[in-house]
């Protein structure tokens, strides 16, 4: 399953809400309703409740489909590392190169002001990592300073969207490295996408593309994700193997939260999977 959600402790109650009730009583209702349109109906029944705009996509693993408010463009936040990860997955077997790829991580490439764990554990710099540890600081913990430096050694969000769109995909758009958003708020609005896009973009990476052992070590480091660990992941039973990547934005001028993502592919024991992106925006 692929599933775009986020919550986390500090989001609005509405949305955090929003979350608990998709996560929790989603796959019980994808279980029981073979119908799309009850099964979309039903979604529609539950968001209706909350102080807030929420978009979801279902691809099943028989290609059908649901969607609940996919006409619109959402924030990706930091869904759109995905995105990024792919294209570096893209540019290494371009140039011949594995995920043990080094590269120099200078003290100037750590800003201070934004959510970086590497650079709380390498506050100077002056180190070398290689490709694969830099994804797994993006993908697993959603480093912004990691991304940046991918977006600076690899290339700009530009090449990311015209790489994604060679692949087919149309209804998104990457425009803005994590710096650019966190000058400028408003620029969270560059990279978008609608629900059904993202659950497309990750249903292709597991079901849609072969790829080599790096594409491969992109899969495998999402089913590791440490972020959003309240979202999709506590609404399914524990035995449910989730790959996933979240997106959370800093609160507007109104103290809002802008958007609230996670995007995921969903394997059940029977060996069933579906491919799900929820998405809370304008979260009162």
């Amino acid at each position: 399953m692929n599933l775009m959600v986020n919550s986390i402790k500090s989001i609005s109650t509405s949305c955090r809400r929003v979350w608990v009730v998709v996560t929790c009583i989603f796959l019980p209702l994808m279980a029981v309703c073979a119908d799309a349109g009850k099964l979309r109906a039903g979604l529609q029944q539950l968001v209706s409740k909350y102080n807030a705009v929420v978009g979801i996509a279902l691809i099943t693993d028989r290609g059908d489909t649901v969607t609940v408010n996919n006409d619109e463009y959402y924030p990706l936040m930091s869904v759109m590392k995905l995105h990024q990860a792919v294209y570096v997955a893209h540019c290494l077997d371009s140039l011949g190169l594995d995920m043990g790829y080094e590269i120099c991580v200078n003290k100037e490439d750590l800003k201070p002001n934004t959510y970086s764990p590497l650079r709380d554990r390498y506050p100077d710099g002056g180190i070398t990592l290689t490709v694969g540890e830099l994804l797994c600081y993006t993908l697993q913990h959603s480093d912004n300073n990691a991304c940046d430096l991918l977006f600076d050694r690899f290339g700009r969000p530009a090449s990311v969207d015209a790489y994604v769109r060679s692949l087919g995909f149309a209804e998104f758009a990457i425009s803005a490295t994590e710096d650019d958003m966190h000058r400028d708020a408003e620029l969270c609005h560059s990279n978008y996408s609608t629900p059904l896009e993202a659950a497309r973009f990750i249903d292709w990476l597991y079901n849609g593309c072969y790829g080599g052992d790096n594409l491969q070590y992109v899969r495998w480091v999402l089913l590791d994700c440490r972020t959003g660990l309240q979202r999709i992941p506590a609404g399914v039973p524990a035995d449910v193997k989730v790959a996933h990547k979240t997106g959370t934005s800093d609160c507007d001028a109104s103290g809002r939260w802008v958007a609230v993502n996670d995007v995921a592919y969903v394997i059940l024991p029977d060996g069933r999977n579906y491919s799900l992106r929820g998405v809370c925006w304008k979260c009162g």
